[in-house]
């Protein structure tokens, strides 16, 4: 019984072995007695049990490999890039690609040091953030003429990241600062100026539509006036006499006007040519006049205490006689 058990055993390990399985986007290298048999694409596969054996497997998908580069530019500022690159080995091309190379990532990381370092150090600062994308295609045409030969694709290079220094960095931002600063700064001139102007216009409108007016209140005034002297005149009062009565009546008419608020602090001076110089001859002949009643009083006072005194020396006397 044990003698017809083993041979099943044996034939079932040997047909389980046989047979094995490739997943979707991946390819097997199948060897033979350590030399290339075969590829084999997803499915179910078959192989000589023990003869064959499954030597590696072959990733058909789209790959990323992120690479961090230190380098300077034209500037002489050090600045860092993060390079990612979107690879994925060629079908047609598997057996390049496991046999001819053994660590693609070490080899694509070398070609984008190359190439990183070789085009970065030509532009300054600035140009590296605005000419990323040439840089990026230089490192994919690159890439493509050395990987090509490997039996690899490169779908796409990309620059993710440009980080340079930090006291650069906040130089560059006090720079950017600044200019918005300076820009803030012209837009406030430009809106001072035009309120400026602005406000001329509107006060030079105004004083015209000021003296507008003037001339108008004085041209009914006039108009005024004229009605009045011809009433005047049809009644046998001339011009003069009439220009005489107009103004004086105008005269006691503001004075009544004044004199109606109470709250006035208006005090009332003659505005002659001539009212001047007699204000100022009032003036002094009121002082004159002042000092000589003073000079009088002292003199009446005077001679008062003197009498006073006399009168009592005589009493004085009389009493000690």
């Amino acid at each position: 019984m044990e003698f017809i058990i083993i041979p099943i055993v044996l034939g079932l390990f040997i047909l389980f072995a046989s047979f094995f399985t490739v997943k979707q986007q991946s390819s097997f290298i199948v060897e033979r007695f350590g030399k290339f048999q075969s590829i084999r694409n997803s499915g179910l596969q078959l192989k000589v049990p023990i003869i064959d054996r499954i030597a590696g497997r072959v990733n058909l998908r789209i790959q990323q490999l992120d690479v961090i580069i230190e380098t300077k530019t034209k500037d002489n500022v050090f600045v860092k890039l993060k390079v990612s690159v979107q690879f994925k080995v060629i079908q047609e091309k598997v057996y390049e690609a496991f046999y001819k190379l053994e660590y693609p990532h070490d080899q694509i990381t070398s070609y984008v040091f190359d190439v990183v370092r070789a085009e970065v150090p030509k532009l300054k600062l600035d140009d590296v953030f605005e000419r990323k994308d040439d840089v990026a295609v230089a490192v994919k045409r690159e890439l493509n003429d050395a990987m090509t030969t490997y039996g690899y694709d490169i779908i796409n290079t990309l620059i993710t990241d440009i980080d340079p220094d930090i006291q650069v960095k906040n130089a560059m931002n006090r720079i950017n600062a600044a200019d918005r600063e300076k820009t803030a700064a012209e837009y406030e001139a430009e809106a001072s100026r035009i309120r400026i102007v602005a406000k001329a216009k509107a006060e030079a409108e105004s004083k015209k539509l000021q003296g507008q007016g003037i001339a108008d209140q004085r041209r009914e005034i006039a108009k005024g006036l004229l009605e009045s002297v011809e009433v005047l005149n049809s009644v046998g009062i001339n011009s003069q006499e009439a220009s005489a009565l107009i103004v004086v009546t105008q005269h006691y008419d503001t004075l009544q006007a004044i004199g109606a608020d109470t709250n006035s602090n208006l005090i009332l001076l003659p505005n002659s040519p001539q009212a001047g110089s007699d204000m100022l001859n009032n003036m002094v002949a009121s002082f004159t006049a002042s000092n000589q009643v003073g000079e009088a009083m002292k003199k009446a006072n005077s001679t008062k205490r003197l009498s006073k005194r006399n009168s009592d020396d005589l009493e004085k006397n009389e009493s000690e006689e």
